[in-house]
């Protein structure tokens, strides 16, 4: 007889729009450089409910810049394909969203992105501030893009005295919105302090469409206290997952009560970052692009190994494949970190 305690029991999958499930409700956040195809396959065979591409530029796409819709590719075998989009223009916007909505299954907008340069052409956070515009935004992509679902993902606010979580919520509900995403910090915060929790909380009662939280969840249990404490219909992994895949099995497996989560150990880890890189080789045209990503993401791949800091300037220098395996046999001699704290610590989970 299943434990009625699991989560399983306790958590249902998130419905964007009419025809798309997500379960585990658990979402692969938008990073730029970072959620290509090939790392999103990697999530998805990990687990991940939903991963959402890069976010790519409205008037890069209407104008038809190569770089744009190379970013914008999705795999013959991706499912569901979501694409986040930003742009301050409307009328841009939808038109955008009118050229993609053949290829995607779902569309999020950036309205959370803290980089100087989206915020000077007022994109990305600096939009919830002018509420005005921002409905213009959701309602032009929600026209453009039906019956393609539509979704929103926000900061708390530019800073302490600039909150526009809460306008932006009202917006997304009020323009039909399929959720809202809340990275519980403000963009003056950009990635430091403690996220906090408390505002999903206050987000999530005050619409009554999905919403998702997201903001300091490293490890599997964290996502729980966040459900738990915030009463929010999902979770979004940023930062968390960089370097740990594991992080969506470990969840999924949680999720499902079908078993403990425990760390990999270094041969599993050199078989994956044996076979990210081959998906980087296949899916760039340019060598030497998926060589660049490759040394990125090895530098995450050796959190937790002994003598990180070495591997970490190792993987800056590989040009081949060789140079891979010669920095994975080094990782392999080096071992595991003593101490590292356990993925899924029972008394740490709430469900």
């Amino acid at each position: 007889m299943e434990n009625p305690s699991t989560p399983a029991n306790r958590y249902r999958p998130l419905k964007i729009g009419p025809k798309i499930e997500i379960w585990p409700p658990v979402v692969l956040a938008p990073m730029a450089g970072v959620t290509n195809y090939p790392y999103r396959k990697i999530c998805y065979e990990f687990g991940a409910g939903l991963c959402i591409s890069e976010m790519v530029s409205a008037r890069g796409l209407v104008e038809g810049n190569e770089r744009t819709w190379e970013v914008a590719h999705f795999g013959p075998d991706e499912r569901p394909r979501s694409l986040q989009i930003f742009g301050a223009e409307p009328e841009v916007l939808g038109e955008a969203v009118r050229r993609v909505k053949e290829r995607v299954d779902h569309i999020d907008i950036n309205f959370g992105c803290p980089a100087p340069k989206i915020l000077k052409r007022g994109a990305g956070a600096a939009i919830p501030a002018q509420p005005a515009l921002c409905r213009r935004v959701v309602r032009a992509a929600v026209k453009a893009a039906d019956p393609v679902p539509v979704s929103i993902k926000v900061r708390l606010g530019l800073d302490e005295e600039r909150f526009t979580f809460r306008d932006a919520g009202r917006i997304a509900e009020e323009e039909g919105c399929a959720y809202i995403g809340l990275h519980a910090r403000t963009v003056a915060q950009r990635y430091g302090g403690r996220a906090r929790w408390d505002y999903i909380e206050e987000l999530k009662c005050l619409v009554r469409i999905p919403v998702l939280g997201n903001g300091d969840i490293w490890q599997a249990p964290d996502a729980f206290r966040m459900l738990a404490a915030t009463g929010c219909d999902g979770v979004i992994i940023g930062r968390g997952c960089l370097g740990n895949p594991w992080l969506f099995a470990h969840l999924k497996m949680l999720f499902e009560g079908s078993g403990r989560p425990a760390r990999p150990d270094l041969e599993e880890v050199a078989q994956v970052i044996r076979r990210h890189y081959r998906l980087l080789r296949e899916h760039f045209r340019r060598p030497l692009q998926a060589e660049m990503l490759m040394r990125k993401f090895g530098t995450w791949y050796a959190t937790g190994v002994r003598n990180a800091a070495s591997l970490r300037r190792r993987f800056q220098t590989i040009s081949s494949e060789a140079d891979l395996e010669a920095v994975l046999e080094e990782m392999l001699r080096a071992g595991i970190m003593d101490g590292l704290p356990d993925p899924a610590e029972p008394s740490e989970l709430v469900f």
